[in-house]
């Protein structure tokens, strides 16, 4: 049976952790559902891990809308979210609704979009309109250019308090699930436990409902530079899958991420 954001909020509500990776296409789509990935994120890193690219800006809507298709064929129990592509929602509402719903009909069951307050306009939007949105904030790659490079967020006072008013603005408009990328620990442990929605760690610490990696870091594959956070989990692993069952049965122990994956 299909999970669905129903239940990852039952999970997160029992305290479960959530497992979730990248995934591109329809043979690792079967992989990562029958080795125990709860959900399959469709992301614009694959501009990095499949195409090459020096950063996440480049891909498009349509290659975002392919990748989820084949991704939504390979699968028949994982939850699927999808990445709004640069420019598709850094728009104005009614035309994100026209570009997410594309995704939508690929095959997804929630869209992911980049942003904090900026976007509460949208999200609630989307969400009214049958949309489900999960919120990317903390370090958002399609803004790396802003931010002068792929840094930590969060770690003054100041900038924790403002990341902690853009998960409250965005779970208040309507995020149902928030994810965190690159932020310290306790920060991410003290959002998490103010919202009543899942949220998704990424260098965020062990503390949020669940984690996720990008796939071909994760299993070594991509030779670009890793983050800290990323473990190479085809050490001692004597197959791909069992390397991604690994990975799982680490998140749900909460043995990752582990002191030297976080900030």
């Amino acid at each position: 049976m299909r999970k669905t954001l129903s239940t990852l909020q039952g999970m997160r509500d029992k305290n479960e952790k959530i497992a979730m990776l990248t995934c591109y296409d329809s043979s690792f789509a079967t992989l990562l559902e029958k080795s125990g990935v709860d959900v399959l994120l469709v992301g614009d890193s694959l501009g990095m891990v499949l195409q090459g690219r020096e950063s996440t800006l480049a891909v498009t809507l349509d290659a975002m809308a392919y990748h989820t298709a084949c991704v939504a064929s390979g699968s028949t129990q994982a939850f699927i979210i999808a990445d709004m592509p640069f420019g598709t929602s850094q728009v104005s509402p009614r035309e994100t609704f026209v570009h997410a719903s594309k995704l939508m009909v690929a095959g997804a069951l929630m869209v992911k979009i980049e942003g904090g307050e900026a976007m509460a306009e949208t999200i609630s939007f989307l969400a009214s309109r049958g949309i489900p949105v999960c919120a990317h904030i903390g370090l958002t790659p399609q803004s790396v250019h802003q931010m002068g490079g792929y840094r930590v967020q969060g770690r003054s006072e100041h900038d924790a308090q403002r990341l902690l008013r853009e998960a409250e603005a965005v779970a208040r408009a309507g995020a149902g699930m928030v994810l965190l990328e690159a932020v310290p620990a306790a920060l991410a442990a003290g959002v998490t436990a103010k919202l009543q929605v899942p949220t998704i760690g990424i260098g965020a610490g062990v503390d949020c409902s669940g984690q996720v990696l990008v796939l071909h870091d994760m299993l070594d594959i991509y030779q670009g530079k890793k983050a800290r956070f990323v473990k190479n989990y085809m050490q001692g692993a004597a197959s791909i899958g069992e390397a991604i069952r690994n990975y799982v049965r680490e998140v749900k122990s909460n043995d990752f991420p582990a002191k030297e994956h976080s900030f």
